[in-house]
């Protein structure tokens, strides 16, 4: 579904991404794991279209997105749940979904797709009225997550889901990754939490400075705890 050949990206003389090879299959979680600066928010944006490569290619659904803008990325059905939730604080839950499905064509889509998010996360349409900037850090992770799923993506690309979060809200964004896994849907999760990312995805990729260090299984890369340590 989505391969990235040769990816490099500079800022300025700045090198943060060299020549990176990356590919998701349909219905597979793909995690790509590594600490700060090791370039995995710069992959997010370039597959997002908000950096443009200087060297490779990035297909997604056989197409060439070189020259695709953003807005024409989600049409095609690339959805990103940004690092920090990218909510509505002051806005309701529901006024929230509302926003996440503004491209879709009718009303009655809309209407289909929220009540799908709130069968996927229940405590949502408990809190359907409640402003988005007064739920817990665990419940604004589901809402940006379902925010991300309104627009009917082929693949949802999360960037750092579990950033700032208690290990407690930690176990329940493990367990909001793997309802998504059992629907079937495509996703694309960056993480700096190995563990977490390993107890989800099918197969990893570990960056450090800019390269994929090690690609595997997620349970051999859990089986590997020295490999871990050691690139991140």
């Amino acid at each position: 579904m989505l391969e990235l050949s040769g990816i490099t990206i500079r800022y300025g003389p700045f090198l943060a991404v060299d020549g990176i090879d990356l590919r998701v299959d349909e219905g597979e979680i793909v995690g790509i794991v590594g600490p700060n600066g090791a370039g995995k928010s710069s992959l997010v944006k370039a597959v997002g279209g908000i950096v443009k490569p200087v060297a490779g290619r990035i297909v997604f659904r056989s197409r060439d997105l070189s020259d695709v803008p953003v807005h024409e990325r989600i049409s095609l059905g690339i959805s990103i749940v940004p690092e920090g939730r990218g909510l509505f604080p002051r806005m309701s839950v529901e006024e929230n979904l509302l926003m996440g499905g503004y491209a879709l064509k009718s009303a009655e889509q809309m209407a289909v797709n929220i009540e799908r998010c709130f069968s996927l996360f229940p405590i949502l349409a408990e809190r359907r009225m409640q402003a988005a900037g007064t739920l817990s850090g665990g419940q604004q992770q589901m809402l940006a997550v379902a925010l991300g799923l309104m627009s009917d993506p082929k693949l949802l690309v999360l960037d750092e889901p579990s950033l700032g979060l208690a290990p407690i809200v930690i176990g329940e964004i493990g367990r909001t990754l793997r309802k998504l896994r059992e629907t079937g849907l495509t996703v694309l999760l960056i993480e700096q939490n190995a563990r977490l990312t390993c107890s989800v995805a099918q197969r990893i990729y570990i960056l450090a400075d800019g390269v994929v260090r090690h690609h595997d299984t997620a349970d051999r890369v859990m089986a590997s705890p020295e490999l871990l340590e050691h690139l991140i």
